[in-house]
């Protein structure tokens, strides 16, 4: 479902600023694989997922999703393949309009648009269905804005919107990680449901190991641009904290500093 071949990506180059922030990435994930990825700031985690959204072009190297090269697509011609949840529960949903409405926009995104009336009755009861399976009581407050909803309901209620079209790879970039840890268990729980209901191929960037651990079937660490273990199956369920934290400093040489990374 994905294909990443040898990607390069410097910021700023040629100047004081230069940064490698990707040093030659392959990576292929197959239907249905559902990965975590980790590592200490500046790792490459959101570079990478950068690159396959299309934030930004990479320098060489490709990417390919369901075997379509979108390498030199730009970002709004790559959306049709992608679903994305962002860090911030602000991100990705229209303050403003009502929570039927936004679903309304998700359901029809890449269709033509007509003079057809805004969101049949038939439409609502779906929508009234799918919010039902969030056990937020969203499904009695459809007309309310976004804007008045909590930052988990908001984030829940994105994945719903990421995840309507059944996407060819979800990407979740932190998604939690402006969550309390109750909210962020539901969330996950939410997100687990969703990805295994629809058999999705999801990349989840994260900073907690526990959940990296807790979630999907394969975890990926990263350091300096590039992948520095990876780890699927069997193996990964035996995996501890403890664990990543010895294999990062055995194959890296080096400690992780991040407070953030260690404090997760």
């Amino acid at each position: 479902m994905l294909d990443i071949n040898n990607i390069y990506k410097t910021f700023n180059p040629g100047t004081v600023n230069e940064k490698r922030a990707l040093n030659g990435v392959s990576l292929h994930l197959a239907e249905g694989d559902f990965v975590t990825v980790i590592g200490s700031n500046g790792a490459g985690k959101s570079t990478v997922l950068n690159a396959i959204a299309g934030v930004w072009s990479v320098d060489s190297g490709s990417i390919m999703i369901d075997g379509k090269d979108v390498t030199a697509l730009p970002e709004h011609k790559r959306a049709k393949y992608l679903g994305r949840v962002f860090q911030d529960p602000m991100t990705g949903t229209a303050a403003t309009m009502q929570i039927q409405e936004n679903l309304a926009l998700a359901k029809r995104r890449g269709e033509r648009r007509t003079l057809r009336s805004g969101i049949t009755k038939a439409e609502q009861e779906e929508y009234r269905e799918l919010l039902k399976t969030l056990d937020l009581g969203l499904e009695d407050r459809m007309t309310a804005k976004v804007g008045l909803l909590s930052g988990g309901q908001r984030q829940a209620l994105t994945l719903l919107m990421a995840t309507l079209q059944q996407p060819k790879l979800l990407l979740l970039d932190e998604h939690t990680a402006a969550l309390d840890p109750k909210t962020a268990e539901k969330v996950l729980d939410t997100t687990d449901a969703i990805i295994n209901k629809y058999h999705l191929t999801a990349f989840m960037v994260t900073h907690n190991m526990k959940d990296a651990i807790a979630h999907g079937n394969r975890l990926i660490m990263m350091n300096e641009g590039k992948i520095i273990f990876d780890v699927a199956g069997e193996e990964k369920k035996k995996l501890t904290m403890r664990d990543l934290l010895d294999k990062f400093a055995e194959i890296s040489g080096s400690s992780i500093q991040s407070d953030k990374v260690l404090l997760a």
